[in-house]
């Protein structure tokens, strides 16, 4: 019998293999966005290439072994600006520069706050539906980025917020929205995706924020206490967890530190179920930041697999990684996955469909033999 979320909610386990949730977009997704940007084809003509491709990869995620599956975001162009632009008071707009990784540049998108913050008839509730009804007996799994990537990420007209309390405490209540609008569509497993904390342990990028004049000690009470706010009062068998990327564009990156600074705030004081963390290379650091794990009920979930490039890691140094993890976290609040989706934006990663499902097919073959 399949293991539900509403099993495992007194087992703050999930699920022991798991997956971050972007998937590299196929060649037909490809050429229908260009068809409609072309004005090639209408926006339902591409809704129907995007349902058809979404149902065949939920097939494969099945086939594979994952219990959670999720539409790969094959709908969106970028994991945060496609939801965060369709909040109310939420624009989107073309810049000249994009966003820097390691020897690659984004496209020029960004995000301005021009009115009150709210929670409207978000478009990706619909895009949810889809991929619940698509998911049959399986987990549903949706990933909407963190409330603090709005402010990370976003300019605020200081005419409509002229002081962040009033901002934040918006952003918190739009949240705490969504939440529930993404319950009531049947939603009980819902990520988080968040950057901006991965930055607060990089001292290269805190020195740029304090360049700007922004000080990296204040972003860290602001997003934990405005996530705390989001996430009260949710219903109980809605699981929310989140991921903590480091940059993830054509397999490369941005920032570079372990958990030890943000550490013990999140992992001791965010009320959240669990939390997807890279760890697969050096610049994640070692697991002792784990050590601030002080709740049975809080899932780890390790990612020991390397999304950005190919070639499968061995299975006894994941296992052997795991087991050094559990000199901080007992097994059973430990899962694994990828260190994170494999397309974070429609461009994807530089690694082929086929290798893409391996990496996933290792993950579900390695826990299968850690968590027996």
């Amino acid at each position: 019998m399949m293991q539900t979320l509403t099993d495992t909610k007194q087992n703050p386990t999930i699920f022991r293999a798991d997956q971050v949730g972007s998937l590299l977009r196929s060649d037909l997704i490809k050429k229908a966005r260009a068809q409609r940007v072309d004005g090639e084809i209408s926006s339902d003509q591409l809704r129907q290439v995007e349902d058809q491709e979404i149902s065949r990869i939920v097939s494969k995620q099945k086939e594979i072994g994952l219990q959670a599956v999720t539409d790969g975001e094959f709908r969106r162009a970028w994991w945060h600006f496609d939801f965060l632009e369709d909040l109310v008071g939420v624009e989107g707009f073309w810049t000249g520069n994009g966003i820097q990784f390691h020897q690659q540049q984004t496209k020029s998108r960004a995000i301005k706050v021009t009115d009150k913050l709210d929670f409207g008839a978000h478009p990706m509730l619909q895009d949810f539906k889809f991929l619940h009804q698509t998911a049959g007996d399986h987990v549903a799994k949706f990933t909407i980025p963190s409330p603090s990537m709005l402010h990370f990420r976003g300019e605020v007209d200081r005419a409509v917020y002229p002081d962040d309390e009033e901002f934040f405490n918006d952003l918190a209540e739009t949240y705490k929205k969504a939440l529930q609008a993404f319950y009531d569509a049947g939603c009980r497993y819902l990520q988080l995706d968040d950057t901006a904390w991965a930055y607060l342990c990089s001292e290269e990028q805190k020195a740029q924020l304090r360049a700007k004049g922004t000080d990296p000690d204040y972003l860290v009470k602001m997003y934990l206490q405005t996530l705390n706010k989001a996430l009260a009062d949710r219903p109980a068998d809605l699981n929310v967890t989140m991921h903590i990327c480091r940059g993830n564009f054509r397999s490369t990156w941005i920032s570079s530190g372990g958990y030890e600074p943000v550490a013990e705030q999140l992992f001791g004081h965010l009320n959240i179920d669990g939390f997807f963390l890279e760890y697969d290379n050096d610049r994640a650091g070692g697991f002792e930041p784990l050590r601030f794990v002080n709740r049975p009920d809080l899932n780890i979930v390790l990612g020991l697999v390397t999304s950005k490039f190919g070639e499968l890691e061995s299975k006894e140094t994941i296992k052997r990684r795991i087991e050094e993890a559990t000199q901080y976290v007992g097994l059973n609040q430990l899962s694994l996955s990828p260190q994170c989706g494999f397309a974070s934006t429609e461009e994807g990663n530089i690694l082929t469909e086929e290798q893409q499902w391996a990496k996933l097919r290792h993950v579900v073959d390695i826990a299968g033999d850690v968590w027996k």
